[in-house]
C-alpha cells in the first residue's frame, strides 16, 4: 500500500487501497509517515518547478499525487495545529505565536496511539507556550546555552505528553541548526551536542532510529518528521552550499520566470488561466546593490532543502530495508511558503552569540555558518512562492 504525499502537497494512492476498500483481502494496517518542511517555497522542489536537487522527493512525486491547490494557516504554528488536530487553528488554541495547543483538542498521535499505533516525532514542535525571560541579558544567555531556566514550556504540552511515545527535537522554533536551543528527548533537555551536529541530519537519524525501534513488533507506526529546514537562519553545510555557489547570480527575476515556465512544462498550471504576477517586493534584480550576498543567501537556502531531501532518501531506504515501504502511507508538505521576513535584531528566539560567546553576524556577506544569521528576504521569497493567479 503505497500512498504518498509530497511537497507543498503530494499524495499517492496505490491500487492496493482499492483492494482493501473492497474488502477482498485483509491487509495490515499501514504505517503513516508525515514529513513537514518549514517555510519552503511552493516551487522549491524539482517536482514543482524548482532547480534545487530533490531527487528523492521527486521520486515520491512520480509515483504519487501532487496537490496544486492546498491551503495552510499561513504561519508555522497555525498550520501545525490544524495538521495535528484537524481543527481550525483558533479552535485548537493557536490564536497567536508561542501559545499552548488546546488540551481538549485531541492530536492525531493521541488517537492513533489509543488505536494500537506506535507514535513518534522528530523535529520542531512549536505548539506550546514559549516566553522570553524578563531580563533580556539573561534571556540571550539562555538561548546560547550559558544558563538554565527549567522547562522550555509547560511540560504537559510537550509532544511526549500529547500522544507521542518518543520525541527528539526542539520545543521552540529553530534558532541554531548547529547547536539548537530547546532540544529535548521527551521531557529531558539535551544539554550538549557533538561538534559535527546539524539539525536536519539529526532529525533524519532519529527518524531512522524510531523506525528501527517501532518495527520490532507487529504494531504499525505513525511518525511525524517535522523539519526546521529551510526556515531561517540560513545555516547549511559547506559541501551542500558549494553545489549552488554560482546558481543564483542571475537573480530573483530570472529565477521566478524559469520556475514558472517549468511549472507549465510539468503541467502543474495552465498559462492561459494562471498568470505570473509582478514581483510583490517591488525590487528589481538590476537595482540590487548586493548581488553577490543575495545570491549566496539563496544558495544556502537551496542547500538546506537539498540536505532535507537527502534525509528523506535515507528514511525511504530504511523503510525498504525493513520491508515496510509498500505498507507505508507517506505525506510530504510544507507548513507555509517561503518567508519574506528579514532584519530582526537579537532577542526572543534570535541569539546574539554562540555557546562559547562568539558574536553572531547578522546579514553576513557569507551566510551559512553558525556565526551568521541571514534570511532570504522578500524578493527571493516571492520568486520561490512563484505567485500565480487564476
Amino acid at each position: 500500500m503505497k500512498y504518498l504525499n509530497k511537497g507543498i502537497s503530494l499524495l499517492v494512492l496505490s491500487p492496493l487501497l482499492i483492494v482493501q476498500a473492497a474488502g477482498r483481502e485483509k491487509l495490515p494496517r499501514p504505517n503513516i509517515l508525515l514529513i513537514m518542511a518549514d517555510d519552503m517555497g511552493y516551487s522549491d522542489l524539482g517536482c514543482y518547478g524548482g532547480e534545487i536537487k530533490t531527487p528523492n522527493i521527486d521520486q515520491l512525486a512520480s509515483t504519487g499525487v501532487r496537490f496544486t491547490q492546498f491551503y495552510n494557516g499561513a504561519r508555522c504554528c497555525p498550520s501545525r495545529a490544524s495538521l495535528l488536530t484537524g481543527q481550525y487553528p483558533h479552535k485548537a488554541g493557536i490564536n497567536g505565536m508561542g501559545v499552548n495547543l488546546n488540551m481538549n483538542a485531541a492530536t492525531i498521535a493521541e488517537v492513533l496511539w489509543e488505536n494500537g499505533y506506535h507514535t513518534g516525532m522528530t523535529g520542531k514542535w512549536h505548539l506550546s507556550q514559549t516566553k522570553a525571560l524578563e531580563n533580556e541579558s539573561e534571556h540571550l544567555r539562555w538561548l546560547a546555552h550559558q544558563t538554565e531556566h527549567g522547562p522550555f514550556s509547560p511540560l504537559k504540552n510537550y509532544p511526549s505528553n500529547r500522544g507521542f511515545e518518543e520525541h527528539y527535537g526542539v520545543i521552540w522554533g529553530v534558532i541554531d541548526y548547529f547547536d539548537p536551543f530547546s532540544l529535548v528527548h521527551n521531557e529531558e533537555p539535551i544539554k550538549n551536542v557533538p561538534k559535527d551536529f546539524y539539525m536536519t541530519d539529526y532529525i533524519t537519524q532519529k527518524s531512522i532510529d524510531l523506525i528501527d525501534q517501532f518495527s520490532k513488533d507487529q504494531k504499525p507506526f505513525f511518525l511525524y518528521v517535522a523539519h526546521d529546514a529551510p526556515h531561517w537562519p540560513l545555516h547549511a553545510l559547506p559541501e551542500d552550499i558549494a553545489k549552488y555557489k554560482n546558481m543564483y547570480r542571475e537573480g530573483w527575476d530570472v529565477l521566478r520566470k524559469e520556475r514558472y515556465q517549468r511549472m507549465i512544462d510539468l503541467k502543474l498550471i495552465d498559462p492561459a488561466t494562471c498568470k505570473l504576477q509582478p514581483n510583490s517586493s517591488g525590487k528589481a534584480w538590476a537595482d540590487c546593490q548586493e548581488k553577490e550576498k543575495e545570491a549566496e543567501n539563496m544558495a544556502v537556502h537551496a542547500a538546506m532543502v537539498d540536505r532535507m531531501d537527502q534525509g528523506v532518501g535515507k528514511i525511504i531506504q530504511k523503510l525498504k530495508d525493513i520491508g515496510q515501504y509498500d505498507n507505508t502511507i507517506i505525506f510530504f508538505l510544507s507548513d507555509n511558503g517561503a518567508s519574506y521576513e528579514r532584519g530582526y535584531p537579537p532577542g526572543f528566539d534570535r541569539p546574539k552569540f554562540t555557546r562559547d560567546s562568539t558574536m553572531i553576524e547578522y546579514n553576513s556577506d557569507h551566510p551559512g555558518s553558525e556565526t551568521t544569521w541571514n534570511y532570504i528576504g522578500r524578493s527571493w521569497a516571492n520568486a520561490l512562492n512563484c505567485l500565480v493567479l487564476k
